[in-house]
């Protein structure tokens, strides 16, 4: 038996070794916990699998059967590589293909028993399931693969379902003993909790729909407790802390909006009124403000950095990419306020002399990217900090650029942008440790954003609609997931897909081509000059995600969208439509998977950034949602949008343990405090330490 699973590294499990120990670390599975906690994405019900002459086209259904005959072939006009099988019950026969995967003609054998799963067609008046995940099924693992509720697994190249099954179960022998129960057993008989061991089995290898149920609420508790000890933790260091009072009026708002060039709408006006009833505590805001693409944050952020100046304070905002910051430093001027640009391309003695300038105060707002975090940045007085597009910032780098001030009068106030809105319901779970403002209006005067879905065929139809509207005065954006070709993937690319319009569908129009492996100078100027009017159209990589306005921009072809995820497709949508014109943005794929095909019919319904964030939580699931990448966390593999009684009473409890033991001192809480201390350390920023 296997000693301390969190500590007994995964090749030292039966059946791993040190090579299939490096393709499991690609699913995140370093030691034996882990991979005990490598969840199943769905599960296949074998005990009763629809006959295949019981099958309806349109739904997504797992089919048993045997490769009949099979083999691969290429294609009359674009000699793509097609493999074809046919796959028989007692009942009947579906036909399987598969595009661009020559490996699979050594893979089927006739006579092999396997389990598909995919979306039923109908196909020259024959069934068909197109590129359906597969599995083949031996005799000697039948237990574990058929004639049960069947786990299916996220993979990577070179494992299979069949092998994470069985490598799963001989773990659950050898450790899940051992899992230690970090909730108090007084909360788990309280809540009516199973041990811990017991449900890890059942999440895996559910006796039965029910219980596999309540395994999953029993380990949903444990995470969300977990999650949200660390969170309250958190929110009570920082209310413990000394603030700057500020005095603001309402006069000031007044005078605020009067300066700007364009009217405030009410959700700003009250995201405004928000922001100064926090300014004018003694303890230090920490407000997260959301809102769509659009929406207006920034004109609501840069009220705070006015009402720090007139308190005598300086102010600091950090963008993501020198052009945001640029762009924000062109469009924010007020009257009498010294603002500065803090970038990381500047020249040093350019960087040292503003430096000693913000040090000795002679600057009250600065707008900056990473550059802000050097060492050599300090402020005499930093009363107010703008965090934009906070998802492209760790906590701690947020946490260090409020340390900056020189001057011992307290924290500084703190404003952190989201464009990629966390649906309402999901606040408390990710942010419990801030207020929450949400600018649900967008501004008048815009124009309507349509969204339309063409397979790859319909290109050149596309292009000539781009071509019309941008001879009609517009400006155009087309974009790409891939820079340059790629052996195993037959995708068009910005790079050569921008040559080739240069030669045909566009040649007569003026285009600039940009792309993350580009010198950021010349990617630079080249937005800019889209952004003056001297190019037509825009080929570009996702580098446009975060960027700039251009308002006569108005038209977007996204092609192989089906390769983007959904926020992402939103994000890049959001750069058109920003002045009063209508705009469209046209999504150009073949879409294969389920997945996919949600994400496209998603998109094209609505521009609700909220209503977006559903849909992605809906079709991916928490565990990539909450991406620790994305947030610097660990995954939430419990779904706090459809378990939000269970995150109610994990919060309750947390808040209970918190408030009676506040620095987790206790015996007891030992467990807990070195769990979320080693689960969240970027998080807590060491306030357990010592």
């Amino acid at each position: 038996m296997l000693s301390n699973p969190s500590e007994t590294p995964v090749q030292f499990v039966k059946g791993v070794g040190p090579a299939r120990a490096k393709l499991l670390a690609n699913l995140g599975v370093h030691t034996a916990e882990d991979l005990l906690y490598l969840f199943p994405r769905r599960y296949e019900d074998r005990t009763r699998l629809t006959p295949i002459k019981e099958l309806k086209a349109g739904q997504t259904q797992a089919v048993a059967g045997t490769v009949i005959v099979g083999g691969g072939r290429k294609t009359w006009f674009t000699k793509k590589h097609v493999f074809e099988i046919v796959v028989g019950d007692d009942g009947g026969r579906i036909f399987c293909v598969w595009f661009n995967q020559p490996y699979l003609d050594k893979y089927f054998k006739v006579g092999q028993e396997v389990v598909l799963y995919g979306r039923v067609e109908v196909f020259k008046k024959r069934l068909q399931l197109t590129s359906p995940e597969y599995e083949l099924i031996s005799a000697e693992d039948r237990s574990l693969n058929m004639g049960r509720i069947v786990p299916i697994y996220p993979l990577t190249k070179g494992i299979t379902q069949r092998y994470v099954r069985r490598l799963t179960d001989a773990c659950l022998d050898s450790c899940a003993a051992r899992l230690r129960d970090i909730v108090p057993e007084a909360i788990r008989k309280r809540q009516g909790l199973n041990r811990l061991s017991q449900s890890i089995r059942q999440v895996h290898f559910p006796s039965s729909e029910k219980e596999r149920q309540k395994a999953t609420d029993r380990i949903a508790f444990e995470e969300f407790f977990l999650f949200q000890v660390s969170v309250i933790l958190r929110r009570q260091s920082l209310v413990q802390k000394k603030g700057i009072a500020h005095r603001i009026d309402d006069k000031l708002a007044e005078e605020y909006e009067a300066a700007l060039p364009f009217t405030l709408t009410g959700a700003q006006r009250k995201v405004l009124e928000e922001i100064a009833c926090d300014m004018r505590k003694e303890r230090p805001m920490l407000r997260l403000l959301q809102g769509d693409v659009g929406s207006g944050k920034t004109a609501a952020a840069f009220f705070g950095c006015i009402a720090a100046w007139r308190n005598g304070h300086q102010a600091a905002v950090m963008a993501p990419t020198e052009i945001l910051a640029r762009q924000h430093y062109e469009n924010f001027k007020f009257k009498g306020l010294k603002t500065a640009l803090l970038i990381s391309s500047m020249a040093e003695k350019e960087k040292n002399a503003l430096c000693a300038r913000l040090k000795k105060g002679d600057i009250d707002l600065v707008i900056g990217t990473h550059a802000l975090l050097e060492g050599t940045v300090a402020f005499k007085s930093l009363g107010f900090v703008v965090i934009d597009e906070q998802h492209k910032f760790g906590v701690g780098q947020r946490a260090l650029l409020s340390e900056k001030s020189v001057a011992n009068t307290g924290h500084p106030h703190v404003l952190v942008m989201t464009a990629t809105p966390i649906p309402r319901t999901l606040c408390l779970t990710l942010y419990g440790d801030l207020d929450v403002s949400v600018l649900d209006q967008m501004p008048p005067g815009r124009g309507k954003v349509s969204t339309y879905h063409f397979p790859q065929e319909k290109a050149p139809a596309v292009y000539e609609k781009v071509r019309q509207m941008v001879r009609k005065g517009t400006q155009a954006y087309i974009i790409y997931p891939m820079i340059e070709e790629n052996e195993k993937m037959e995708l068009k690319t910005a790079r050569a897909m921008f040559a080739h319009f240069q030669k045909f569908e566009f040649a007569d129009l003026r285009l600039g081509l940009v792309h993350g492996q580009m010198d950021r100078l010349e990617t630079e100027e080249i937005m800019l000059k889209f952004k003056r009017g001297e190019l037509d159209i825009l080929v570009a990589t996702t580098i446009l995600e975060v960027g700039i306005d251009v308002v006569n921009a108005n038209v977007m072809v996204i092609e192989h969208a089906e390769r983007f995820g959904l926020s992402q497709l939103h994000q890049m949508r959001g750069r058109i439509g920003r002045g009063e014109k209508d705009a469209v943005c046209i999504l150009v794929g073949d879409p294969v998977t389920e997945e996919s095909r949600a994400r496209l019919e998603a998109i094209t319904k609505t521009i609700d950034g909220f209503k977006i964030a559903e849909y992605d939580l809906q079709i991916r699931g928490p565990g990539h949602y909450f991406g620790r990448h994305q947030h610097g966390l660990n995954e939430l593999r419990a779904d706090p949008l459809t378990q939000a009684a269970i995150l109610e009473k994990a919060r309750k409890e947390a808040i209970d343990l918190v408030q009676a033991d506040t620095q987790l001192a206790q015996a007891e809480h030992k467990l807990i405090k070195e769990t979320i201390t080693k689960r969240y350390p970027q998080y807590l920023e060491m306030l357990l330490a010592g």
